[in-house]
């Protein structure tokens, strides 16, 4: 897997909109999440709500309990994370001025781009058309199998009627005497 489908891989969707994680977004700096929420901290005015808020308690425990994070373990219970809209992870990298959030800050841009380029592609019409045909000719061929099957079926019931027809006819004709079977000695006549 690429580094930009492994940063798509953290991108959340909280409150309507694509967020990443303080820890995440530390580890991709490749600094502590102490060390980024300190950063964040003592330059909050570069983070407005529009660019980072912090998780309600629901929230955190909704996500962390559908993942299975080893950060919730690690931070204390009243540290709730921050998440950082597509703006705010850029302006980490303004922050804490390092190569490496400079580098990762282009990936972690090329993630959010690429997931917005994938969810705001039109349907194709002619593939959405070529799918519908499809279900279409499926569906028809289903229904013709079914009505083979039904035909099938009335000429087996009228083949089973025919023979217990034939059964009852046979169990109602009167029966002829049988000769014994086996070696008879002639009678002697008197």
């Amino acid at each position: 897997m690429d580094e930009v489908q492994v940063i798509q891989n953290k991108i959340y969707e909280i409150r309507g909109q694509r967020v990443m994680l303080d820890f995440d977004l530390a580890a991709l700096y490749c600094v502590e999440t102490r060390v980024l929420n300190q950063a964040v901290k003592r330059n909050i005015r570069r983070f407005p709500t529009d660019f980072m808020f912090q998780l309600a308690p629901q929230e955190w425990s909704f996500i962390s309990s559908q993942f299975v994070m080893t950060s919730r373990l690690k931070r204390p219970k009243s540290a709730l994370p921050l998440a950082f809209t597509e703006h705010g992870a850029l302006m980490l990298a303004s922050v804490l001025r390092s190569e490496i959030a400079i580098d990762m800050s282009i990936k972690i841009t090329r993630a959010f781009v690429a997931m917005r380029t994938i969810l705001t592609i039109p349907a194709l019409p002619a593939k959405l058309q070529e799918l519908t045909e499809g279900i279409k000719a499926l569906r028809e061929e289903v229904n013709d199998i079914l009505a083979d099957q039904n035909e099938i079926n009335e000429d087996t019931r009228v083949q089973l009627e025919l023979i217990n027809q034939s059964l009852a006819a046979m169990q109602t004709t009167p029966r002829k005497p049988h000769r014994p079977i086996g070696f008879h000695i002639p009678e002697e006549e008197s």
